[in-house]
């Protein structure tokens, strides 16, 4: 039977996989990298302490520092999960110190964490990178893209979760939504329904990985089921 699963593999390239059944094994291990913004950060949180998204959460890593008397270092500090603040610059993005924080974890979540990963990162990390673009890829890639979403009069706004690659805002789509918006909206409505939208996004492509319902195949395409 080996023998035979073994020229099957050859024949369709396949690669040797682990089978989980999420019900049964351990809950996949990640750390959660963000920015500024908190509402994606806060919704992985809440989804985790209701046991709506099935992980176990190591820790939380942001370039930007939260003062003790906020929600989210309160919410940390009640659960036992570590949060660790390093400052980046252009010049030092301080990746070997995230290495060495997120060995021990099955896969990652940037939850708007607004810096670019590089090649060496990706690659001496070796898992899977989920991430959360604020807008409908492969439109409006970069920088505020909700702005240029805006201006350039939409009716459609969306959020799009991918797997992270060395190619920016290029990897497999795991996940996409999108909203109806209109003239009567501002841009601070307009924001407001873009971050709801990135917050089910992410949340709902965690979930669709943890059950093992995202199968990539070619090179930038997924079957999700």
């Amino acid at each position: 039977m080996e023998e035979d699963f073994l020229k099957l593999s050859q024949t369709f390239k396949a690669m040797r996989s682990v089978v989980r059944v999420p019900a049964l094994d351990p809950k996949y291990k990640i750390a959660v990298l963000a920015s500024k913004q908190d509402h994606c950060l806060v919704d992985l949180l809440h989804g985790w302490q209701d046991g709506r998204l099935p992980v176990d959460i190591t820790c939380v890593i942001s370039n930007h520092h939260r003062a003790s008397n906020t929600h989210v270092i309160r919410f940390l500090e009640r659960h036992g999960i570590p949060y660790h603040c390093l400052s980046t610059t252009k010049e030092e993005k301080r990746e070997g110190e995230i290495l060495e924080l997120v060995q021990n974890t099955d896969f990652l979540v940037l939850a708007r964490y607004m810096q670019i990963l590089s090649r060496n990162f990706l690659r001496s990390y070796g898992n899977d990178i989920i991430n959360i673009h604020h807008g409908l890829l492969p439109s409006f890639k970069g920088s505020h893209p909700s702005k240029q979403a805006f201006e350039a009069g939409v009716k459609l706004i969306g959020a799009t979760s991918h797997f992270v690659t060395e190619e920016l805002d290029e990897g497999p789509i795991i996940e996409q939504m999108v909203e109806r918006v209109s003239h009567k909206d501002n841009l601070q409505s307009f924001v407001q329904k873009s971050e709801n939208l990135e917050k089910q996004c992410l949340r709902s492509a965690i979930r669709s990985y943890c059950e093992l319902r995202v199968l990539p195949y070619e090179e930038k395409k997924t079957v999700v089921f």
